[in-house]
C-alpha cells in the first residue's frame, strides 16, 4: 500500500462497533424478523455520519412489505457531477442450524481478525465499509466530491420481490451514474474480484399428491406413491451430466465473445483450495481448467434445494405417504427469461405425463451483467489495485441478485466490488467477516469515489 493510501485514516474501532450493532439486530427476512427495526438503526447510523436519510415505503399499510433505507449526500464542490448510488441489504439468511455455531450468531463476536455473526460478510460487513468511506469524507474534508445516494433493502434474502417495485416508484430519486452492488469477493491470494454481472433465478416447488392421507406401506402394491413420483419426474429433467433436458431450455442463451472468452481464462481460479474448503474431491463431470470457470459464470442450472415426503424421524415407520415436494432453483444466464423457461418447465411435464404435478413459481430473476468495456470498469479496478495491489475482474458472479432490475429501470452500469473473504461461510453457521479487508475495502470506496470525480467520464 501507497503511502497516500495510509493517510485514508479508517476508525476501525468505530466500524467494529457499528457492525456489531447491526450484527445484534436479527433481522430475518424469512421470518419477517426486526426489518423495520434494523432500518430505523441504519437511518439513524447515516444521520449520525451527516447522510441525509429516511425509510421509503412501498404502501400505505407500512407492515406488509419491509421498508427501503434511502441515503443522501450531495457534493457542495461539485454538485453537477456524477452521482453514485450504494445498493446494500440489511436482512439476512436464517441463523439454522444453531448447534454448529461456535459464537451466539447475533452477538458479532469479535476473535482476533475476525468478527463472527450472522451477516457479518452478508451484508452487514459490506454495507459499513461504504458508510465508514463517506463518514472519511465529511470528517476529514468536509464534502463529498461527488454525488452519493443509498439504497438499502430488506428482502435480499428471500430474493428481492419487490425491489423492482421501488425503483420504479422512486426512479427519480434513485437515478445514478453508476452503481457499486452489495458485495464483492477476495479470493485466497487477497485480490478483489470485481464481478460485472449476476446471473438470474427461477425457483419452483413440485407438488405430488397421493392418498388423501399417509397409509399402511402394505398398500404399495395399489396406491401410488408421490415420492416415486416425483422422483421419476425429475429424472427427465437433467441427464447424468447435468444438462437439462427441458425442451428450449438453452435456446437463448448465446456464447461468450471473444473478448470475454478472454477474461474467463486469465481469471485465477485455486480448485484445490475450494475442494479442500468444501470437503470433495472432484468437480461435477471431473471439469477442470477453464470448464470450472465457465460452469460457474455463464452455466444454466438446475439444483434440487429440499426434497420432502414421508417419515424422516428416527425408527421405522411403514407407510405410503400422501405428499410429496421438491424445491429446485434454476440459475439462469443472460437473455433466459424466468417465465419464459417456467412455461417451458410446465410443458416439458406435461409432455412427459406429469399434468397431475404441481407446478408452483416462487420466484424468478433475470440475470444482469455490464459489459466489459463500460467506462466504469477500468476506473474501479484502477481503484481496486491502489489499494490491493491486484485485482481480478469477472464476467458474472455463480450467485443471483436484482442487478437486472437495477441495469434496466435505472439504465446505470452495476459493478460489484467489496470485502467479502470467498471462504467467510456466508450463509452457513460460522458466518464473519475479517477486519482487515473492511478496512481496505473501506479505503477501496474512498479511492473509487475520488477517481471517479478526477477521471473523464
Amino acid at each position: 500500500m501507497s503511502s497516500n493510501n495510509l493517510t485514508i485514516d479508517i476508525d476501525t474501532q468505530g466500524l467494529i462497533t457499528d457492525l456489531q450493532k447491526l450484527i445484534k439486530i436479527p433481522s430475518v427476512s424469512a421470518r419477517k424478523q426486526n426489518l423495520e427495526e434494523c432500518a430505523k438503526e441504519i437511518v439513524e447510523m447515516m444521520k449520525g455520519i451527516g447522510i441525509k436519510a429516511e425509510l421509503l415505503y412501498l404502501e400505505s399499510d407500512q407492515n406488509s412489505i419491509p421498508p427501503v433505507v434511502y441515503g443522501e449526500v450531495k457534493s457542495k464542490s461539485n454538485p453537477n457531477g456524477k452521482t453514485l448510488l450504494f445498493y446494500n441489504h440489511y436482512d439476512v439468511q436464517p441463523e439454522e442450524p444453531i448447534d454448529l455455531w461456535d459464537y451466539e450468531p447475533f452477538e458479532g463476536k469479535v476473535d482476533g481478525n475476525l468478527i463472527y455473526g450472522r451477516g457479518a460478510s452478508d451484508d452487514k460487513g459490506e454495507l459499513i465499509t461504504r458508510l465508514k468511506a463517506i463518514e472519511y469524507f465529511l470528517k476529514h474534508r468536509g464534502d463529498v466530491p461527488i454525488n452519493i445516494k443509498f439504497i438499502v433493502e430488506g428482502e435480499e434474502e428471500i430474493g428481492s420481490n419487490n425491489i423492482s417495485k421501488y425503483l420504479k416508484k422512486y426512479n427519480e430519486k434513485l437515478k445514478a451514474d453508476i452503481v457499486i452492488w452489495e458485495f464483492g469477493y477476495i479470493d485466497q491470494e487477497q485480490k478483489p474480484i470485481i464481478s460485472l454481472g449476476m446471473k438470474g433465478l427461477l425457483y419452483v416447488e413440485l407438488t405430488a399428491q397421493g392418498a388423501s392421507r399417509d397409509v399402511h406401506s402394505s398398500l404399495a402394491v395399489l396406491i401410488e406413491n408421490p415420492a416415486w413420483r416425483i422422483i421419476k419426474a425429475l429424472s427427465t429433467m437433467v441427464d447424468e451430466k447435468g444438462r437439462i433436458l427441458i425442451k428450449d431450455w438453452y435456446k437463448e442463451v448465446k456464447e461468450l465473445s471473444k473478448e470475454e472468452n478472454i477474461v474467463v481464462n486469465n481469471e485465477p481460479f485455486d480448485e484445490d483450495s475450494f475442494k479442500k474448503e468444501y470437503g470433495i474431491s472432484k468437480f461435477i463431470n471431473n471439469l477442470k481448467g477453464k470448464g470450472v470457470k465457465k460452469a460457474l459464470i455463464c452455466e444454466p442450472t438446475c439444483n434440487i434445494s429440499g426434497l420432502n415426503s414421508g417419515y424422516s424421524g428416527p425408527g421405522a415407520k411403514t407407510i405410503t405417504p400422501s405428499k410429496a415436494m421438491v424445491k429446485i432453483d434454476f440459475r439462469l444466464v443472460p437473455y433466459m427469461e424466468p417465465m419464459v423457461q417456467f412455461k417451458r418447465l410446465e410443458n416439458h411435464l406435461k409432455e412427459n405425463g406429469f399434468d397431475d404435478i404441481k407446478v408452483t413459481k416462487i420466484h424468478g430473476e433475470a440475470a444482469g451483467r455490464t459489459e466489459l468495456n463500460n467506462q466504469y470498469v477500468k476506473v474501479i479496478q484502477n481503484s481496486a489495485n491502489e489499494i490491493f495491489g491486484d485485482s481480478i475482474i469477472s464476467i458474472s458472479s455463480a450467485g443471483t441478485g436484482p442487478m437486472f432490475d437495477f441495469i434496466d429501470l435505472l439504465k446505470a452500469p452495476c459493478i460489484s466490488i467489496g470485502g467479502t473473504y470467498i471462504f467467510s461461510r456466508i450463509h452457513s453457521p460460522n458466518e464473519y467477516a475479517r477486519i482487515d479487508l473492511l478496512e481496505k475495502t473501506t479505503r477501496c470506496m474512498v479511492k473509487i469515489i475520488d477517481n471517479i470525480s478526477t477521471t473523464p467520464l
